[in-house]
């Protein structure tokens, strides 16, 4: 038997652990000194690629960043 009080409280807070971690990871990123907090900001922007399959091959891969840059 699975009790209520056993919810983690990110759950309870209706976050899921990805969001939860994300706000974590920026509140201790804000916390530091210079200059490690420029470098932390640094490696925090993600850049990924994007591909597009039809017929069974991919198109032409677009690059995306989570910054809005």
């Amino acid at each position: 038997m699975a009790s209520n009080a056993a919810v983690p409280f990110w759950r309870a807070a209706g976050m899921t652990y990805i969001t939860y971690s994300n706000i974590c990871a920026n509140l201790v990123r804000n916390c530091l000194k210079e200059p490690h907090k420029t470098e932390a900001i640094t490696r925090e922007k993600v850049h990924f690629s994007v591909s597009k399959w039809a017929d069974g091959k991919p198109e032409k891969p677009t690059i995306r960043s989570d910054t809005p840059e």
